[in-house]
């Protein structure tokens, strides 16, 4: 199941600040709600972890957020996430693309979800999936 989303955030801090910051992925991992990182590989590379629950379902998934593409001048940034179910054979994979302004900046997320997380359907993923980044994007003004 492919699922696309676009949010907004806002900072009252400098672009290039804000650029920064999301770039650190230690800083902006844990933004997720119930994200983690637990190893970096690189600056631009950690294995991750999230525990969601859906329901009455609880899932973790663990994989790698890699940072494929950044413009620090444009302060443009696209991260790839791939991550697998733990204990399960479903997997959560997106491309999120970030694109920095004064004041704030736009996060548009594409999303491919298998297994326990896509049978619960459509509109349940998607919900929870926009309710997770609306969270998220909450959060990432101020780091």
């Amino acid at each position: 199941m492919a699922v696309e989303l676009d949010h907004s955030f806002t900072t009252d801090k400098p672009i290039d600040q804000s650029f920064a910051s999301i770039l650190d992925l230690n800083r902006l991992v844990p933004c997720v709600e119930g994200g983690s990182v637990v190893e970096e590989i690189d600056p631009a590379s950690v294995r991750a972890q999230i525990a969601i629950k859906m329901g009455a379902m609880s899932m973790i998934f663990s994989g790698t957020l890699d940072v494929v593409e950044q413009d620090p001048v444009a302060h443009h940034a696209v991260m790839n996430v791939k991550s697998k179910e733990e204990g399960g054979t479903g997997y959560a994979n997106a491309t999120v693309t970030f694109d920095l302004s004064e004041g704030g900046g736009t996060i548009h997320t594409n999303a491919q979800i298998t297994g326990k997380a896509a049978s619960m359907g459509e509109g349940v993923v998607a919900g929870v999936l926009d309710a997770l980044i609306t969270d998220f994007a909450s959060k990432v003004g101020n780091i």
